[in-house]
């Protein structure tokens, strides 16, 4: 491999592995500490997220946010995950900096779970270019395929590196996002883009095209995806295609 592409990974990968070996580490002293014969299981953070997620959106003073809290998961039920990685998981420390004090609870028990989590990205490097593949990712709380099982509501997370554009999208499922950290601008349809600060409640209808792209700094969002067949797809408006 050459030197620059062996630099260029180092610069990628080094914070991700030392923040989630600094969260394997707590794991580790928080099963040394569980009694005898007992092991607490990793996956337990992710409850604890989605349900500070909904105290987080109760908060929020926003009418859009009622038919989709309507539609919280009322269960117990868990499913297993696989947890896994993503390159822009190396923007959390940064993330977790600038958390304001309305999210900086929920932002700080992600941190914590963020190695216990299923971390995906929906695109292909050919399809969005590399810039933009290695400084994007999301993890499900709840949903089809979440720890929480949900037919009607997804509920998760959306992570953006800096100086990244999400490009113009669609899908049939109605859309909430809340920006936790990071401010970042926010396109609807053929409007003028707008910067969204956190706490913002961003509402996008069904088949509505939207884009967002962020600044200096990157941007966590919580998402709510509200449908009658959650396995519907979202498409780019470019590409045309379905992730």
């Amino acid at each position: 491999m050459p030197t620059c592409s062996r630099r260029t990974l180092l610069k990628y990968w080094l914070p991700t592995y030392a923040l989630l070996a600094t969260q394997g580490t707590r794991a580790l002293q928080r099963d040394a500490s569980a009694p005898a014969g007992e092991t607490l299981p990793h996956a337990s953070a992710s409850p604890d997220l989605l349900g500070r997620a909904h105290a987080l959106l109760t908060r929020l003073p926003a009418a859009d946010l009622t038919p989709f809290l309507s539609e919280w998961p009322q269960g117990s039920e868990q499913r297993g995950v696989s947890p896994s990685t993503v390159p822009v998981l190396r923007w959390l420390p940064s993330i977790q900096k600038s958390a304001p004090a309305f999210s900086r609870p929920f932002v700080d028990a992600l941190v914590a779970a963020a190695a216990s989590l299923a971390w995906q990205r929906s695109y292909s490097p050919a399809l969005v270019g590399t810039p933009f593949y290695d400084n994007y990712g999301w993890t499900e709380l709840a949903g089809l395929s979440g720890p929480t099982p949900s037919e009607h509501l997804a509920c998760g997370l959306l992570l953006l590196g800096s100086g990244i554009t999400y490009p113009s999208h669609r899908h049939e499922a109605d859309e909430i996002y809340v920006p936790l950290a990071g401010t970042a601008e926010w396109k609807h349809g053929d409007d003028e883009w707008r910067e969204r600060p956190p706490g913002s409640v961003i509402h996008h209808g069904s088949f509505e095209p939207h884009a967002m792209r962020t600044g200096p700094a990157p941007m966590l969002a919580l998402y709510l995806w509200r449908s009658a067949n959650l396995a519907q797809k979202s498409q780019l408006d470019d590409a045309g295609i379905s992730r």
